[in-house]
């Protein structure tokens, strides 16, 4: 598979979204919903630093464009909010529910996944076949690897933030609410998106139609993951 050309200078590192994510853990309230979903994707991208470091990446270059592409578009959402500004759909159910106290960590994080993976990382595959002069195909690698960590860190989310089988009753509305999500279809279905909005990219009306759209329906899905449950 060919790869990608060589990263630009001007794509911020790794480190630079890492220190961001590093700042908001120590400021955010720990039961903040963004706080808990900031404590996961930090988590994250520490975890797919070390595997680019460690050389588990075929294209290094290419997925730390990727991995930065993808932070952006979080850290952009934490940046209109706190100008006072309304973020994307997608982002908009965490931060209106972020401190009802009937929504649970798991539901903070699984939306916060939701959003993030749902909207943003389509358009950060777009982001970075754009920065680097290359096709999403050329990208599938990296990709592939970061939903790799990505559902084993969602195993361990539901395996931390949610009581123990001997706790959790199949009656508990949240064991309902949360099997009707995964990750993995929504990887899926990322990937989808990105080929389309590569496609689409000679179309800007049709493209920006699409994203909207996508914006949207993610939103959506994170307004049910939040639904409020009894304790």
């Amino acid at each position: 598979m060919a790869h990608c050309e060589q990263l630009p200078a001007t794509v911020r590192t790794v480190d630079t979204v890492l220190a961001r994510m590093r700042a908001l853990d120590a400021t955010l309230p720990a039961r903040d919903g963004v706080a808990v979903f900031n404590r996961v994707y930090l988590t994250v991208t520490e975890t797919v630093d070390r595997h680019i470091d460690g050389g588990r990446f075929p294209d290094a270059r290419a997925a730390i464009a990727l991995d930065v592409r993808f932070a952006e578009r979080y850290l952009a959402a934490v940046d209109t909010v706190e100008r006072g500004h309304r973020p994307p759909a997608c982002w908009r159910p965490l931060f209106q529910f972020r401190r009802h106290p009937g929504v649970r960590p798991t539901q903070f994080a699984l939306a916060g996944i939701n959003a993030h993976i749902g909207h943003d990382l389509a358009l950060a595959v777009v982001d970075t076949c754009r920065t680097l002069g290359c096709d999403p195909l050329e990208l599938e690698d990296e990709f592939d690897r970061v939903g790799e960590v990505l559902v084993s860190l969602e195993e361990r989310i539901r395996d931390e933030l949610m009581p123990g089988p001997d706790l959790l009753q199949i009656a508990d509305p949240l064991t309902h609410l949360l099997g009707s999500w995964s990750l993995e279809r929504a990887r899926d279905a990322t990937w989808s998106a990105a080929r389309a909005l590569w496609a689409l990219r000679r179309l800007p009306e049709l493209a920006g139609e699409f994203t909207e759209r996508l914006d949207a329906a993610v939103g959506f899905a994170g307004r049910m993951l939040l639904t409020p449950l009894p304790d």
